[in-house]
């Protein structure tokens, strides 16, 4: 039975194209949750360095709180469980999908429902905010590049909601 089964994404495939932006899902990828009571211990764990302001990001890895990061990698990349570490990992890749939002109205769009000023928002800085009413991560890629998490169960909406204000 399990067979028929097949995930269909909220939003098209196709990328949505208008004036100066492209709104496009992003290739699948892997997200994990990663809990911890200090940065090191998740390097010592991950073997990588994993930033430690809340808001920078490194290799993959986005500080989101004092003890909590987002991993987004490969969808076929394998990580530690953490098992004997004080650490919680949760695979949260079904949860979320990526919108990426880019060109020279990136920062432009995003703001028509995000309260934050992107324009000052540096390249390699994430964040969780909103958009309109809904809870979303920004990772600012390049200048004119932005990735946003959020959650499969509102993706439709901020589709729509991004291509709407894009076509104006």
């Amino acid at each position: 039975m399990s067979d028929a089964l097949i995930r269909n994404e909220p939003v098209p495939s196709a990328p949505f194209v208008a004036e100066g932006v492209t709104i496009s899902l992003s290739a699948p990828q892997k997200r994990y949750s990663l809990r911890a009571r200090t940065a090191q211990a998740l390097e010592t764990l991950l073997n990588v360095k994993v930033p430690k302001k809340i808001g920078e990001t490194e290799g993959g890895i986005a500080c989101l709180g004092p003890d909590e990061w987002l991993l987004r990698t490969d969808a076929s990349a394998m990580i530690p469980t953490g098992a004997g570490f004080p650490i919680a990992i949760t695979d949260i890749s079904d949860r979320s999908i990526c919108l990426v939002v880019e060109g020279p109205r990136a920062a432009e769009l995003l703001m028509t429902g995000c309260p934050l000023d992107l324009d000052n928002f540096v390249v390699g800085r994430a964040t969780r905010t909103i958009y309109e009413t809904i809870e979303i991560i920004i990772i600012r890629d390049d200048e004119d590049r932005f990735h946003v998490e959020v959650w499969r169960s509102f993706a439709a909406w901020l589709w729509t909601a991004f291509t709407a204000a894009a076509s104006h």
